[in-house]
Protein backbone atom coordinates (compact mmCIF):
# COMPACT_ATOMS: atom_id res chain seq x y z
CA UNK A 1 0.00 0.00 0.00
CA UNK A 2 2.82 2.35 0.94
CA UNK A 3 4.46 1.58 -2.64
CA UNK A 4 0.68 2.72 -4.42
CA UNK A 5 0.79 5.78 -2.21
CA UNK A 6 4.90 6.43 -3.04
CA UNK A 7 3.87 6.01 -7.09
CA UNK A 8 1.06 8.12 -6.96
CA UNK A 9 3.06 10.92 -5.18
CA UNK A 10 5.49 10.77 -7.45
CA UNK A 11 2.75 10.71 -10.58
CA UNK A 12 0.71 12.62 -9.37
CA UNK A 13 1.46 15.53 -12.06
CA UNK A 14 0.59 11.97 -14.92
CA UNK A 15 -2.54 11.68 -12.97
CA UNK A 16 -4.17 14.99 -12.25
CA UNK A 17 -3.68 15.89 -16.27
CA UNK A 18 -5.46 12.34 -17.13
CA UNK A 19 -7.83 12.21 -14.45
CA UNK A 20 -10.40 10.05 -16.49
CA UNK A 21 -7.67 7.65 -18.00
CA UNK A 22 -6.47 6.99 -14.19
CA UNK A 23 -9.91 5.86 -13.49
CA UNK A 24 -10.53 3.54 -16.14
CA UNK A 25 -7.28 1.87 -15.38
CA UNK A 26 -7.99 1.90 -12.15
CA UNK A 27 -12.02 -0.19 -12.78
CA UNK A 28 -10.16 -2.42 -15.15
CA UNK A 29 -7.69 -3.61 -12.77
CA UNK A 30 -10.16 -3.58 -10.14
CA UNK A 31 -12.70 -5.23 -12.19
CA UNK A 32 -10.04 -8.28 -13.91
CA UNK A 33 -8.84 -8.54 -9.82
CA UNK A 34 -12.40 -9.29 -8.66
CA UNK A 35 -13.33 -11.45 -11.69
CA UNK A 36 -10.19 -13.82 -11.67
CA UNK A 37 -10.63 -14.05 -7.52
CA UNK A 38 -14.13 -14.91 -8.50
CA UNK A 39 -13.05 -17.92 -11.21
CA UNK A 40 -10.26 -19.58 -8.57
CA UNK A 41 -12.74 -19.22 -5.80
CA UNK A 42 -15.56 -20.63 -7.13
CA UNK A 43 -15.46 -23.62 -5.57
CA UNK A 44 -15.00 -22.33 -2.34
CA UNK A 45 -17.94 -19.90 -2.89
CA UNK A 46 -20.43 -23.11 -4.16
CA UNK A 47 -19.32 -24.69 -0.67
CA UNK A 48 -20.15 -21.98 1.20
CA UNK A 49 -23.29 -21.31 -0.09
CA UNK A 50 -24.24 -25.05 0.31
CA UNK A 51 -23.53 -24.78 3.78
CA UNK A 52 -25.71 -21.71 4.32
CA UNK A 53 -28.60 -23.55 2.69
CA UNK A 54 -27.99 -26.76 4.85
CA UNK A 55 -28.03 -24.32 8.11
CA UNK A 56 -31.70 -22.70 7.10
CA UNK A 57 -33.05 -25.84 6.40
CA UNK A 58 -31.81 -27.01 9.71
CA UNK A 59 -33.01 -23.75 11.51
CA UNK A 60 -36.23 -24.04 9.61
CA UNK A 61 -36.67 -27.61 10.46
CA UNK A 62 -35.78 -26.67 14.40
CA UNK A 63 -38.43 -24.25 14.62
CA UNK A 64 -40.89 -26.29 13.22
CA UNK A 65 -40.07 -28.77 16.13
CA UNK A 66 -40.51 -26.08 18.65
CA UNK A 67 -44.24 -25.22 17.46
CA UNK A 68 -45.53 -28.58 17.72
CA UNK A 69 -47.82 -28.82 20.83
CA UNK A 70 -46.37 -31.14 23.42
CA UNK A 71 -48.64 -34.00 24.15
CA UNK A 72 -49.29 -34.80 27.53
CA UNK A 73 -48.64 -38.55 29.08
CA UNK A 74 -52.21 -40.21 29.87
CA UNK A 75 -50.50 -42.57 32.35
CA UNK A 76 -48.42 -40.73 35.42
CA UNK A 77 -45.15 -42.89 35.50
CA UNK A 78 -43.47 -41.47 38.60
CA UNK A 79 -45.13 -42.17 41.90
CA UNK A 80 -47.98 -44.36 40.93
CA UNK A 81 -48.94 -46.23 43.51
CA UNK A 82 -51.86 -47.82 44.03
CA UNK A 83 -53.78 -49.67 46.86
CA UNK A 84 -57.03 -51.62 46.57
CA UNK A 85 -59.33 -52.27 49.60
CA UNK A 86 -59.34 -55.63 48.90
CA UNK A 87 -55.31 -55.86 49.53
CA UNK A 88 -54.33 -53.34 52.69
CA UNK A 89 -51.37 -55.78 53.07
CA UNK A 90 -50.22 -53.35 49.93
CA UNK A 91 -49.17 -50.64 50.70
CA UNK A 92 -45.97 -48.08 49.21
CA UNK A 93 -42.89 -49.35 49.31
CA UNK A 94 -40.43 -47.51 52.29
CA UNK A 95 -37.91 -45.22 51.55
CA UNK A 96 -34.07 -46.73 51.11
CA UNK A 97 -32.45 -48.00 54.40
CA UNK A 98 -29.51 -46.70 54.87
CA UNK A 99 -25.32 -48.77 55.23
CA UNK A 100 -25.61 -47.79 58.71
CA UNK A 101 -29.52 -48.39 60.01
CA UNK A 102 -30.45 -51.67 61.96
CA UNK A 103 -31.78 -54.37 59.74
CA UNK A 104 -33.27 -56.90 62.65
CA UNK A 105 -30.06 -57.66 64.70
CA UNK A 106 -27.67 -57.02 61.83
CA UNK A 107 -26.31 -54.18 61.05
CA UNK A 108 -27.03 -53.72 56.94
Amino acid sequence: MHDLIAFLEANSALVLANPAVFATFAVLFGGGGFLVGRYLLTERIANLESRIARRDEEITDLKAKQKAPKRESMVPLIGATAIYPSEPERLPMPAAQLPGQLKGNQRV
